[in-house]
């Protein structure tokens, strides 16, 4: 049975909390990607394909099915021939086009830094890759 929703910050560390389920499902690269597109115009799925070089047809249709379970997201079919699905964002999906921004300006802020760690490591790590 779930704990009651709780503002302590460390709930999120509990299987359970919704929170971190959301975070499982939401928080990865595709999904963000996938926002991205389409925050800028509804978009088909074939497109969005095309537009996310390296990901599987499984792995959007899974993404794009967690967001629309989420509410990040709608479907809508297309009534054309052939038929297509067009995924559109929702309300609630951009209310976390400021948060992604905000991640994406730090990344880009400290991508040198970054770099630089990545280099130290490897060289300790893998002194002879």
């Amino acid at each position: 049975m779930p704990r009651p929703v709780s503002p302590e910050i460390s709930d999120i560390f509990f299987a359970d909390c919704a929170a971190r389920s959301f975070f499982d499902q939401v928080a990865n690269k595709w999904s963000v990607m996938i926002l991205t597109i389409l925050e800028e115009q509804p978009t088909r799925f074939n497109e969005l394909m095309r537009k996310l070089e390296g990901i599987t047809h499984k792995a959007l249709t899974q993404a794009l099915r967690r967001m629309e379970r989420n509410g990040l997201i709608s479907r809508h079919v297309l009534t054309t021939s052939p038929v297509a699905v067009e995924y559109a964002i929702t309300e609630l999906g951009h209310t976390l086009q400021k948060p992604f921004a905000a991640v994406y300006e730090w990344a880009i802020l400290h991508l040198q830094q970054i770099e630089d760690s990545r280099e130290r490591y490897d060289k300790t790590v893998m002194p002879h890759s």
